[in-house]
């Protein structure tokens, strides 16, 4: 593994490991702005439970393991994604920069939107990197291709030995009467 991503996983995922233990340990702090993100997607997916505080512990707790397996590199590229959709709600939730009045708070809680959005990219690249090894959809092509391949070979060898063998046979059979 280079050194980049050695460096620059758990980089990306403290940010993650240091917020979702605060949601799990102090949902309430956050339920009230959760609360608009968190009613319309509760109301939709039946799987979630039906508190904010829950939810926001649930939220927290993706981001705990999702960032201690990305900052480990175990299962990176599933953690970056689980990372990515916790991200999503808790932007959308706690930067509201357009509700803002305020210039001052408006500029402070779009700085922090614009911030998750980079982070968002991040964890995109960081669940599309290979770590320099193939893909699994990579790895799956190149093996049937080879076994094509090989069917390939097999058949051509098949037919080339045919001929002459199905012409030794009918000497053979000639010679034995």
């Amino acid at each position: 593994m280079s050194l980049l991503r050695v460096l620059g996983r758990p980089m990306l995922a403290s940010m993650f490991v240091a917020g979702g233990l605060d949601s799990v340990r102090n949902p309430q702090n956050v339920a009230g702005l959760a609360e608009p993100v968190v009613r319309p997607v509760t109301d939709r997916v039946p799987l979630l439970p039906d508190g904010t505080e829950d939810c926001v512990r649930l939220n927290g707790a993706v981001q705990v393991v999702g960032g201690l397996m990305l900052a480990t590199g175990r299962l990176p590229r599933p953690a970056a994604l689980a990372l990515a959709v916790t991200l999503v709600p808790t932007t959308l939730a706690a930067h509201r920069f357009w509700e803002e009045e305020d210039p001052d708070r408006k500029t402070q809680q779009r700085i922090h939107f614009l911030k998750n959005l980079a982070m968002l990219g991040g964890l995109l690249i960081a669940a599309d990197d290979t770590g320099s090894a193939p893909s699994l959809v990579w790895r799956g092509r190149h093996a049937a291709h080879g076994l094509r391949r090989d069917a390939h070979l097999v058949r051509r060898s098949v037919r080339a030995g045919a001929g002459p063998a199905a012409v030794a046979g009918r000497v053979r059979a000639k010679l034995s009467c």
